[in-house]
């Protein structure tokens, strides 16, 4: 089996604290809240001085999580979300948990999939790495280590 779950959903959002107050009220709990940048993080995603701040939301059960994501630098790029109708195609990325990282990118390969930025090790925790497969859609792939 090469998936053992699926970890998170990444949604970009202008306003932080808004987006976290909407999911709260929801149902969601706030998991954590963490500020990300640095090397790994530009590499991971494929851009150049990443610095966000992220919440991460899970269901009730436990199973279920949401990344709200805001991007600080570079600045979040597209269409204003409340414009775009919700038949649009694509979203920011699905994260899914793997076993081994190197032989789900090479099937993945196979199948036109390429990296958005690099492989990379954070820490002694996981290797983690963006793909871009078909129309566009980018899946993160986490491998735990230890």
């Amino acid at each position: 089996m090469t998936i053992k779950r699926m970890d998170n959903v990444a949604i970009v959002v202008e306003d932080l604290e808004a987006a976290i107050a909407f999911f709260v009220e929801l149902g969601m709990d706030v998991e954590g809240r963490a500020s990300i940048e640095g090397d790994f993080a530009d590499r991971t995603v494929g851009l150049h001085g990443v610095r966000s701040d992220i919440a991460m939301m899970r269901t009730p059960d436990g199973h279920g999580r949401l990344e709200l994501t805001k991007y600080h630098a570079p600045a979040a790029v597209g269409p204003d979300p409340g414009a775009v109708p919700p038949n649009t195609r694509g979203w920011h990325r699905v994260m899914f948990a793997v076993e081994d990282i190197d032989d789900v990118v090479a099937r993945l390969r196979g199948h036109g999939a390429e990296l958005v930025g690099d492989l990379v090790r954070y820490e002694d925790t996981y290797r983690l790495c963006y793909l871009r497969g078909p129309e566009g859609i980018v899946v993160a792939l986490a491998e735990q280590l230890g």
